[in-house]
């Protein structure tokens, strides 16, 4: 099995309490428990991904921020996401940059674009971050 190296965090969707403290919690997990991995942050949701607009995440990243609301990184829909060719593109963004996976934060827009993206062999996780 391939050892990680590279994760991108995605919030995804709908503006909703609580993505902020996912991501802290990710984040400070990852990079305590896991050795010389890096963490990218997609700004606003599978848009990021697509147009490569990312920052690359420190721990520093993620202090201070369990109380403010919403995410740092922005969140929208990604209608164009929809179409196979740019979840094939998105894919494609992943391996260039050896996102190894991504962790998706939302609610079931942004699964079926993780499950999209799993099919075309990028491992996805996804974490709860809805109103619904």
């Amino acid at each position: 099995m391939k050892k990680i190296t590279r994760v991108a965090l995605i919030t995804s969707g709908g503006d909703c309490q609580g993505l902020n403290a996912a991501m802290r919690g990710i984040g400070k997990a990852l990079h305590n428990k896991v050795e010389n991995l890096e963490i990218f942050g997609m700004y606003d949701g599978y848009r990021g991904l697509v147009d490569g607009d990312y920052k690359f995440m420190e721990p520093k990243d993620f202090a201070g921020i369990l109380t403010q609301g919403g995410t740092i990184l922005g969140t929208a829909r990604c209608l164009e996401f929809k179409q196979e060719e740019v979840q094939e593109q998105a894919a494609e963004i992943c391996r260039k940059h050896g996102i190894d996976g991504l962790v998706v934060i939302g609610g079931d827009g942004s699964y079926a674009g993780a499950q999209k993206l799993a099919n075309l062999g990028i491992n996805a996780v996804g974490i709860p971050g809805t109103i619904d």
